[in-house]
């Protein structure tokens, strides 16, 4: 089991946690973590991109001109797409971007993503997270201590509003619970935050 140490929100070590292999120290596979980083974003596409064709566009109900004597080109309507206003050749239309992995592709993703931030020693583990009240300053202290000023990633177990609406703020904080934990924030993450609780539930959920 790897062993890594629990600091408090003053920054000061006060212990250390064992990790669960089956989570924290799998064999990292980097075409699963890839897949998974992909398909998030492709799920996230809105895919409402739109043209209209020769076929949709107003207009252009008779041919312009007679086909032969005029000295122009011969044309059958004016929303042919080479005339202003006409229609556009291969007009984009909405598509559903989305693909699916299956849960054990899943699972294996995101088990590769938390082993790789142990293995490079950006995770830190926080013996607990709690807020007096709603404070960013306060917040950004607690970062500042744990030296996680960098585009972290603090997973809590609970839904806490104080710890959410403190760290909001904060453009290089994000925060997540447990069961909404994804691959590509993981990945994104410079710096992976999770307290004893969450990672008690996370080995729970996973193991």
């Amino acid at each position: 089991m790897a062993n890594v140490s629990v600091y408090n929100m003053e920054g000061k070590e006060v212990g250390s946690i064992d990790l669960n292999d089956a989570i924290f120290g799998v064999e990292v596979n980097e075409h699963l973590v890839h897949l998974a980083v992909v398909q998030q974003l492709a799920n996230n596409r809105q895919g409402t991109q739109k043209a209209k064709t020769r076929s949709e566009v107003s207009g252009g109900g008779r041919k312009p001109w007679r086909q032969k004597g005029t000295g122009h080109a011969r044309q059958g309507s004016t929303r042919s797409p080479q005339w202003t206003g006409g229609g556009v050749v291969f007009a984009p239309v909405p598509r559903d971007y989305s693909f699916k992995m299956n849960q054990k592709e899943k699972r294996a993703a995101l088990k590769s993503a938390l082993t790789d931030k142990v293995q490079t020693g950006k995770l830190i583990v926080l013996d607990e997270l709690k807020m007096d009240e709603f404070k960013t300053k306060k917040f950004a202290e607690v970062m500042n201590n744990l030296k996680a000023t960098r585009k972290a990633l603090v997973v809590v177990a609970d839904n806490d509003a104080k710890v959410v609406k403190s760290a909001s703020n904060l453009p290089e904080v994000k925060t997540a619970l447990t069961n909404t934990i994804n691959v590509y924030d993981i990945v994104n993450a410079h710096t992976l935050v999770l307290t004893k609780d969450a990672v008690a539930k996370i080995e729970e959920v996973y193991a």
